[in-house]
């Protein structure tokens, strides 16, 4: 039986070739187009069955990619070699430096670090490598890399993170017949800040002002239940943030709910979530149920992403003189929150952050994952 389709010229790959695209694919930190590339010419490498090389279509289906995209890069190998899978010089003002500085110079970003600072500006790198300073942004937008900022994260140690990360979405995600699934948390702290001179108006061109000092009148604890199915919330103010006003808040919701309704909270690991009073409450009042999200993975509690907007709408730019002004304030934004209430939507299932996390792991050396 004859292969069909027309005969692919086998690449014939020289040991030294192998080697050297064996060696992009390797590199995580390279640049990861000409490590896409090296791994299609690998696939399309290896001989088939029949001995005849793999079909463009296997390749395609093997690497995730088109049949166009496998076309066009093994034509380029066969023509030129190593030198082909390189991007061809584009129209215009002539690209200043050659690929090789290019590819050091993306290689020195991700693996190295000046002597004198913590990361690579473009001057100390247009120093080091030879190019000017433009064409060093102009890679660095080109890649998209930015040495100059940095972000935060932190992976729970909860030895039940699966297990709770399941419980927690899955309630979400999936609330049980005739119950109410309520995410509960505290916004403690939240000062009533006068600042110490008047605040400028905005006007053309130029933005609001607010001097950077400011006077303290006080603290509000603010307990909230965000409901994850329609997004209304139940708030209750505070002076203090002890388990004496969670079981309040606790009580006022089992007034308003409705009593046929069985209750499921959503909580993080706060000491006044599980203090034996709060035990007792607990099993007096039989349909309500507590969710602890894993430790250090508050962001699983849509009751915090519902304290950002709080945040970021009203207390971060206002002007309060006393704690009652900012009490009155957070009330009626409440209210009008309520209003309109939007539900914030998960967008991946428990397995899906599970393996994103897992995923982030793995570029950690020394996590223990």
């Amino acid at each position: 039986m004859t292969r069909p389709g027309p005969k692919l010229a086998p690449l014939n790959l020289t040991d030294a070739e192998r080697s050297e695209l064996e060696r992009w694919v390797r590199r995580r930190k390279g640049a990861q187009d000409m490590a896409f590339r090296a791994r299609l010419v690998l696939a399309c490498e290896a001989a088939g069955e029949d001995g005849f090389p793999v079909s463009t279509a296997a390749v395609a289906d093997r690497i995730g990619t088109t049949r166009e995209t496998v076309g066009k890069w093994r034509r380029r190998f066969l023509k030129d070699r190593l030198a082909g899978l390189e991007d061809e010089p584009r129209p215009g003002r002539p690209r200043t430096g050659s690929g090789e500085q290019v590819a050091d110079l993306i290689a020195r970003t991700l693996e190295s670090t000046p002597a004198n600072a913590t990361h690579w500006p473009t001057r100390s790198m247009a120093e080091r490598t030879g190019l000017p300073q433009p064409a060093v942004s102009r890679v660095w937008r080109a890649s998209g890399l930015q040495p100059h900022r940095s972000e935060t994260f932190k992976l729970s140690a909860d030895p039940f993170f699966a297990g709770k990360v399941h419980d927690v979405v899955g309630l979400c995600l999936n609330p049980p017949e005739r119950a109410l699934v309520l995410c509960v948390d505290e916004k403690s702290q939240s000062q009533a800040l006068d600042r110490s001179q008047p605040v400028l108006p905005m006007m053309p061109a130029v933005p609001e002002q607010a001097t950077h000092g400011y006077v303290r009148a006080g603290t509000a604890t603010l307990s909230a239940a965000s409901d994850a199915a329609s997004g209304q919330v139940i708030g209750s103010l505070h002076r203090r943030h002890r388990a004496t006003e969670f079981k309040k808040f606790l009580t006022r919701l089992g007034k308003e709910i409705p009593a046929e309704l069985d209750v499921h909270l959503v909580c993080d690991n706060y000491a006044t979530h599980k203090t034996a009073d709060i035990r007792k409450w607990l099993l007096a009042h039989p349909r309500f149920h507590m969710h602890f999200t894993p430790t250090s993975s508050s962001w699983l509690n849509l009751a915090e992403r519902w304290f950002a907007e709080l945040t970021n709408k009203q207390i971060q730019r206002g002007v309060h003189k006393t704690v009652p002004a900012l009490e009155q304030d957070i009330r009626t934004w409440i209210a009008t929150w309520n209003q309109n209430p939007k539900p914030f939507v998960w967008t991946k299932t428990a397995d899906q952050i599970l393996e994103s996390l897992a995923s982030y792991c793995r570029r950690i050396t020394d996590s223990g994952h």
